[in-house]
């Protein structure tokens, strides 16, 4: 696992027997956008609980994704990537949910690439140096960059930081992962199981819904589409052999409605099929999707939209 570094000393962590003692903690993974975050959770917890693109701020919230064995319950927290200079109200409770992350974390995991800029006086790492717990630098994405550019990014970041432990990984490839999973099991302290041990989540199964949904309008749509959506359900019911569900694509303008619509109703009903076949996938069952296409003028910046969305209390 991760062969390239097997000659530098502190990529050879040794996978240590497991301890008789019950440990459980949240573990919270902060970054930048599109550092691959999801991709670290969803590997770590072995569930697709969050989605994932290639475009940045694909994911808007906090997300729990728990880990249990007989010895361990782990909570990761997957968060959304950091705005450097926030434009929208939900770009600002974006935020909030990253910093809110620094108050309840028992290890914190700071997720980084090679080559990825940040300034000496970047807030973030003002924030990192007040950090009480265990603090992880995991570098992600090391296996398509020289070893010599990942070690001089590694000790860049440690110039800057005291981190308890550093850990290249290929979150997509899962390189690295499980020698990071046991690290975590390391720095956890002895503690009770927080969620029921069949728990995977604290997100209800709405929203994952409306998190397939607005999945696809990531991968179906361009340019400023994506961005201007946000997906409600505004109707979920299990009947005998069926889920009825009703779910609201809101827009900000005319044009953006169209769009997503398209000639025909062809770009909803593709967007549909897609999201039906995934949700039934994700519930086990048969799903009766309805979507329709709203408008509302400047949603990112109203504090009842954002709050029917999830993004304030």
């Amino acid at each position: 696992m991760f062969k390239n570094y097997a000659k530098l000393e502190y990529f050879n962590i040794p996978l240590q027997q497991k301890s008789q003692l019950h440990k459980s903690g949240f573990v919270n993974i902060i970054g930048r956008p599109n550092v691959g975050k999801s991709t670290l959770m969803n590997t770590l917890v072995g569930e697709h609980m969050s989605i994932i693109t290639n475009k940045p701020q694909t994911t808007r919230h906090r997300i729990m994704g728990i880990v249990n064995g007989e010895d361990h319950q782990v909570v990761f927290s997957d968060t959304p990537g950091i705005v450097r200079d926030p434009i929208y109200k939900m770009h600002e409770s974006m935020n909030k949910f990253v910093w809110s992350t620094f108050e309840d974390a028992d290890v914190m995991i700071f997720m980084t690439e090679p080559g990825e800029k940040y300034e000496d006086d970047d807030p973030i790492i003002g924030r990192l140096n007040r950090v009480e717990v265990p603090l992880f630098l995991v570098v992600n994405k090391t296996d398509s960059m020289e070893q010599i550019e990942v070690m001089r990014w590694i000790q860049w970041w440690n110039d800057k930081v005291k981190f308890t432990e550093t850990i290249p990984i290929s979150a997509l490839k899962k390189d690295n992962t499980e020698k990071l999973f046991q690290l975590i099991l390391d720095n956890l302290d002895e503690g009770p199981a927080y969620y029921p041990k069949d728990q995977l989540t604290d997100r209800s199964e709405r929203f994952f819904v409306s998190e397939i949904i607005r999945e696809k309008i990531l991968i179906h749509y361009r340019e400023e589409i994506p961005y201007s959506c946000e997906v409600a359900i505004e109707f979920y019911q299990e009947d005998k052999d069926i889920t009825r569900i009703s779910a609201s694509i809101f827009v900000m303008r005319k044009t953006q409605k169209y769009i997503v619509i398209g000639k025909g109703g062809s770009a909803i009903k593709r967007l549909g099929t897609e999201a039906r076949k995934d949700i039934e996938k994700f519930l086990g069952r048969k799903v009766f999707l309805e979507l329709l296409v709203k408008i509302k003028d400047n949603w990112r910046d109203d504090d009842n939209m954002l709050k029917k969305f999830g993004y304030s209390e």
